[in-house]
C-alpha cells in the first residue's frame, strides 16, 4: 500500500500496478480495498493489457483520511494527487456512484483523457422509485449523531429498497463489521450524486454537459431496472458510446468489463 497527500493534507491510501497510460479506479457506495474483491482483479486484468492502474480508498475508507467539512471538491482534489501520482495524466473507471466522482472531476478540469462509466445510478423513469425528498437530511441526521450503522441501514432501505428483514440480517452478518465503519460515506456518494438525484427525472444527469472527453456509459442487463435508463440519460447528455454487457448485474465480472474498459481506453 502506498499514500499520497490530498491538498487539504488528507492522506489517500492506494495501491498501483503496471506500467503504460494511467487509469484509476473510483470505487461507488461503501465499496473499499479491504472488502473488494472484484476491483483489485480488474487492476490486474487493465496492468496485464499494458495500463498502469491505481485503486485507492476514497476519503473516509479503509486506509485513507477523512479531514471534515466534507466536501465534493475535496474528493476531486484527491484525484488530482493520485493523477500526480500517475504522472499528470490519467482515464477514470468510476463504479455506481463512483460514476458521479468522476464526471465532477474531469468537469472540474482535471487532466483527465477518457472515462468509463459502470452504471451511474440515477433514477430517470418510473421502474424504480427514487429516494425519500428528505434523504439528504436523513443522512446529515444520522452523520450528527455519529449513526454509521443507522446511514448504512437506511440506505439499503431508503436507496436501494431492501427488505427491512433482510438489513436486519445483513447486521447480524461477520460482513457488517466491515460496513459499518464507512457508514458515514454514504453522504458522500449523495453528494457526488446531487442533490436532483432524489427528484429523480432526466434533470438529475444534466449537470454533466460541460464534460468534453470521450466517454463509453456501460450496463448490464441483469441488473437494477432502472440502471439502463440511468445510463442511457448520462450517455445522452454527454454524447457517449453506450454498451450492455450481456448476464452483468450492479458488479460486472472483471474478465468480462476489462476487455470492454481496454478497447475503449486505447480508441
Amino acid at each position: 500500500m502506498s499514500t499520497t497527500v490530498s491538498k487539504d493534507g488528507t492522506a489517500i491510501g492506494y495501491d498501483r500496478i503496471g506500467a503504460g497510460p494511467a487509469v484509476i479506479l473510483i470505487a461507488g457506495a461503501t465499496q473499499y480495498r479491504a472488502i473488494d474483491q472484484q476491483t483489485p482483479e480488474l487492476a490486474r486484468l487493465l496492468s496485464e493489457a499494458g495500463f498502469s492502474v491505481i485503486n485507492y480508498d476514497r476519503r473516509g475508507r479503509g486506509e485513507s483520511g477523512d479531514t471534515l467539512p466534507y466536501a465534493v471538491a475535496r474528493e476531486v482534489e484527491d484525484i488530482a494527487a493520485l493523477i500526480g501520482v500517475a504522472g499528470g495524466r490519467a482515464s477514470l473507471y468510476g463504479a455506481s456512484s463512483g460514476c458521479a466522482l468522476a464526471l465532477e472531476a474531469a468537469q472540474a478540469g482535471l487532466p483527465v483523457d477518457r472515462l468509463v462509466l459502470y452504471e451511474p445510478p440515477y433514477v430517470v423513469d418510473e421502474s424504480w422509485a427514487p429516494p425519500p425528498r428528505d434523504y439528504f437530511e436523513k443522512l446529515a441526521a444520522f452523520r450528527e449523531a455519529g449513526d454509521k450503522a443507522g446511514a448504512l441501514s437506511y440506505f439499503f432501505t431508503a436507496s436501494i429498497h431492501m427488505p427491512v428483514e433482510q438489513v436486519e440480517a445483513m447486521q447480524k452478518s461477520p460482513f457488517w463489521s466491515m460496513l459499518e465503519p464507512v457508514g458515514h460515506t454514504i453522504e458522500y456518494d449523495a453528494l457526488c450524486m446531487g442533490k436532483e438525484a432524489v427528484e429523480g427525472g432526466l434533470a438529475s444527469t444534466q449537470r454533466w454537459n460541460r464534460v468534453t472527453q470521450p466517454v463509453l456509459v456501460v450496463d448490464g442487463d441483469a441488473s437494477f431496472p432502472f440502471m439502463a435508463g440511468g445510463a442511457n440519460a448520462v450517455a445522452k447528455v454527454l454524447g457517449a458510446g453506450r454498451k450492455t454487457l450481456p448476464g452483468q448485474g450492479h458488479g460486472p465480472a472483471p474478465e468480462v468489463i476489462a476487455p470492454v474498459v481496454v478497447e475503449f481506453l486505447r480508441g
